[in-house]
């Protein structure tokens, strides 16, 4: 059987005075070394990149510098003005809400977690930091090495808990904004100590839907629990590819 195929929907970014789309790389390597999946990029061009969907067997949302508007969910003024990119929210919420009704396995990380709970109906907080009794969750400085090391612990819950084989794990911590109201439709599947939603489930899809706060993709070949979480994301693409091919 061929491989299934991932999107990844890319972000809009200013480069010397040029447009460019792009993404980091390490989360195509992430699907075809921990999922098996063959990346494909999705350019930040609207809903009309919702018809990509009909040739994919999966869609991973990444993370980015950038912060969902909060016009789109009723946030008030940006916290963050310089740090948006409505190129990527004109696609990507779009994308999951169509990927979910298909039952297309989803997984969401960092800014794809928030993305998932607006697209659904939530709301964020802009910054957590700024919360009384909530950590500084942002990567703060030093080497990308420095700034995507474990951080923290996170209590597992749920299908999550039962898929990584683990209570408790520790993950790393880049994140500025965060679930603030969950979702209609949304579990939570992991908390850090702080109260922070760190992992979320789409309780009706049909199929895998997930979204997390933390960074698996982050040198995922030397961590257990990332590659359990890629390879179920791979085997749930297969299965839906599988399927289709079926049906066909």
């Amino acid at each position: 059987m061929p491989a299934p195929i991932v999107g990844i929907p890319a972000c809009a970014r200013m480069v010397d005075g040029m447009l460019r789309h792009d993404t980091p790389a390490r989360y195509a390597e992430a699907l075809l070394g921990g999922a098996g999946a063959i990346p494909v990029m999705l350019p930040p061009m609207g809903e009309a990149e919702c018809a990509a969907l009909e040739r994919l067997d999966g869609l991973l949302l990444p993370g980015s510098p950038s912060n969902v508007h909060p016009s789109l969910y009723g946030g008030g003024d940006s916290a963050t003005p310089d740090f948006h990119d409505p190129e990527r929210d004109a696609t990507a919420l779009p994308l999951i809400c169509v990927a979910i009704a298909r039952g297309m396995p989803v997984l969401a990380i960092c800014r794809g977690i928030q993305e998932l709970n607006v697209a659904l109906g939530g709301t964020l907080h802009q910054q957590v930091h700024a919360l009384a009794g909530r950590r500084d969750h942002r990567g703060g400085p030093g080497t990308q090495a420095e700034r995507y090391r474990a951080k923290h612990p996170i209590a597992l819950s749920g299908e999550l808990a039962r898929m990584l084989g683990a209570a408790e794990i520790d993950v790393n911590s880049v994140h500025g904004q965060a679930i603030d109201r969950l979702a209609p439709g949304l579990v939570v599947e992991a908390v850090a100590p702080d109260g922070t939603i760190e992992a979320v489930r789409v309780a009706a899809a049909s199929g895998f839907a997930f979204g997390v706060q933390w960074h698996p993709e982050w040198a995922y070949a030397s961590n257990p629990h990332s590659l359990r979480l890629f390879a179920a994301f791979g085997a749930a693409c297969r299965a839906f590819a599988a399927g289709l091919r079926r049906a066909a």
